[in-house]
């Protein structure tokens, strides 16, 4: 029996456990960058950060928040969730006038080095106090210019 072919192709496949790991860190970049522009209020960098014409953007308010909005708002219809991009919010970010942050906690990041995503708990802060918290979730694409994010969809608790 011949072993040569088997023993090719088993050679050829040890090297994608290393590019996991390689495309992984490579995410994991995007993550600091994020965090840190954000601080910065860097809306340029941030907004580099994104597929150019990706319209996923959403926001989706947890249980206490929507019964405590439409309580403060009765007869008028709040939505569940609401579409957003990520343009109006590196224009927020830029114009912000205090401190603002999102702490990250409990980062997964998953990845077959083309496609991936990051999916983490987080606090943002304004002024050094939480605003909401939640689970937020991007799913990520690999270009020609690096990891980029093609969709976000987070929970907004407060």
């Amino acid at each position: 029996m011949n072993l040569r072919p088997c023993l090719f192709a088993l050679a050829l496949l040890l090297p994608l456990p290393v590019l996991a790991d390689d495309a992984r860190a490579d995410i994991q970049k995007v993550v600091d960058t994020f965090q840190t522009s954000l601080k910065a209020h860097d809306a340029k960098t941030l907004g580099s950060l994104f597929v150019a014409d990706s319209k996923g953007w959403y926001t989706a308010l947890g249980e206490a928040s929507l019964d405590k909005v439409r309580k403060e708002h009765p007869g008028k219809d709040v939505p569940r969730y609401k579409p957003g991009s990520w343009q109006e919010f590196t224009d927020f970010v830029g114009k912000a006038k205090g401190p603002i942050e999102e702490r990250f906690h409990n980062v997964r990041i998953q990845t077959d080095g083309a496609i991936g995503t990051v999916y983490f708990d987080f606090d943002f802060l304004m002024d050094g106090k939480v605003q909401n918290h939640g689970a937020e979730t991007w799913q990520m694409l690999r270009t020609d210019d690096g990891w980029k994010i093609v969709a976000m969809l987070y929970s907004s608790n407060f």
